[in-house]
């Protein structure tokens, strides 16, 4: 179920796949980019390479990045230099990406119902949303925004109250404590490389 739900939540094209300048609330954007991606899911006549690049411009529109994988890095982040932290998204990003378009025909139907929007500050907001199963009960997701410039966006994702972000920050940080930099974006860059080629030979 948990694959499920990351594929519904990182899921990614024309311009009209991406969101519009309107979603300026953290329930239109959060809506917006769950339907957009649901449409795609569902679209089994299109080529699965292209469905893929609809879910990558999808989320492109409403996740921020960096602040994801500033996230992620924890304390850690500021030991880096400008240009290893440019490395470090481009990296972690590409990784996320790939690990659920790799799931993406686990989807089977799920639907998704928009529950409530609590506010922390002017800047910070959580949509609560529910993956609603066929059989079982409903997945709690829920995604959490940052506003900056005027402009929501999506940096991390909790299901069933497991923070996707916080997951990877306590994997990240044993390899920055016990191994360094170095050897985590090596790795991290060998475990993507690996899922890019599988994606491929689909």
């Amino acid at each position: 179920m948990l694959t499920v739900a990351a594929a519904l939540v990182v899921s990614l094209a024309p311009s009209r796949f991406i969101a519009p300048a309107w979603a300026d609330d953290p329930m239109s954007v959060v809506k917006t980019t769950v339907n957009q991606a649901l449409e795609v899911l569902r679209d089994r006549s299109t080529p699965l390479a292209q469905r893929q690049d609809k879910l990558r411009q999808i989320v492109a529109a409403s996740f921020d990045f960096r602040e994801m994988a500033k996230s992620a890095l924890g304390y850690h982040w500021k030991e880096l230099t400008p240009a290893q932290q440019e490395e470090f998204t481009n990296a972690f990003v590409a990784f996320i990406e790939d690990s659920y378009l790799s799931k993406i025909n686990d989807y089977s139907g799920q639907q998704v119902n928009f529950l409530r929007v609590t506010n922390d500050g002017p800047q910070y907001a959580q949509v609560n949303t529910d993956i609603v199963e066929p059989k079982g009960e409903p997945i709690h997701v829920n995604y959490r925004l940052l506003q900056e410039n005027g402009t929501w966006k999506i940096y991390d994702v909790t299901v069933d109250a497991i923070s996707i972000i916080a997951n990877y920050r306590n994997q990240f940080n044993r390899v920055m404590n016990s191994k360094g930099y170095a050897t985590l974006i090596a790795d991290l860059k060998a475990k993507q490389a690996a899922l890019a080629a599988s994606l491929a030979n689909h």
